[in-house]
């Protein structure tokens, strides 16, 4: 099993930093009781050259391999293809993700469009002084179940400032063990083969936008190329979703469609 772990703060052994290293130690013990290897790579966003969008649409228009701006930030999509899980770990500042990481969203805006990560499960961190969560929980939850992700779960932590790392272990190591526990038995019981109803919503607006674009489009040709425009299709990937919610879920995406398109 692999793992990546983003780590949306420049700080290192900061807050953010900490809860995700007792998240890793503990992923790492959910592999060795269940006999499987287990691969973390940590990547600190802020250490990482992501330059700011440009707004030209590049991506969307030629793909991403054409953006002007070159720096670190394919490099790290590849790593996020890689890999069976990612952990998301962001400080909240102003009541959202930190500039660092909605820098990283914005960059991959293109797979908003082309969802390349379908079959991929995503846990979502945040650790804040002592102001709300949910703003920042909404800007990563949107983006990575739009690109296709199936959202575990997601749990902030409030720190106040820098926590010693007793403090932070003996304040959060049974938390931090449940993220682990939920992350690595969603990727070993295959939980992204039952997605949500949003998921399934998406999937159906999706596909309905692009089985009714321009053929020469780069995101008909993505969408066709993977199959996803089939009228019978229901999602993604093949899934264990109770028809029911699919019913509901199509239904709904269908009728979102008509006044967004």
């Amino acid at each position: 099993m692999k793992i990546l772990v983003l780590v949306g703060s420049y700080r290192k052994n900061g807050n953010t930093d900490q809860i995700t290293g007792l998240i890793k130690t503990a992923l790492q013990n959910e592999a060795g009781q269940h006999n499987e290897t287990m691969e973390i790579e940590t990547v600190y966003l802020g250490h990482q050259e992501i330059k700011s969008c440009r707004g030209c649409r590049v991506c969307f228009d030629r793909g991403e391999d054409k953006c002007p701006l070159k720096d670190d930030l394919l490099e790290i999509k590849t790593k996020m293809k890689q890999v069976d899980g990612i952990l998301v770990s962001s400080p909240v500042y102003v009541n959202d993700v930190s500039g660092i990481v909605k820098n990283w969203i914005d960059r991959l805006a293109h797979v908003c469009h082309r969802p390349e990560f379908a079959g991929k499960c995503a846990y979502l961190v945040t650790t804040v002084g002592s102001s709300p969560t949910d703003h920042a929980f909404r800007t990563l939850n949107l983006a990575m179940s739009t690109w296709g992700f199936h959202i575990v779960g997601q749990t902030g932590f409030k720190t106040g400032a820098l926590m010693k790392p007793d403090e932070i272990f003996a304040s959060y190591q049974a938390k931090t063990q449940k993220i682990a526990h939920n992350l690595f038995m969603a990727i070993h019981k295959r939980q992204f083969a039952r997605p949500s109803f949003m998921s399934l919503m998406m999937f159906r607006i999706q596909q309905l936008s692009w089985m009714h674009a321009a053929q020469t489009k780069l995101d008909y040709q993505y969408w066709s190329g993977k199959g996803w425009t089939d009228p019978g299709l229901e999602f993604y990937i093949p899934h264990q979703a109770d028809p029911i919610k699919v019913a509901l879920a199509r239904l709904t995406g269908t009728v979102i469609h008509r006044f967004v398109a």
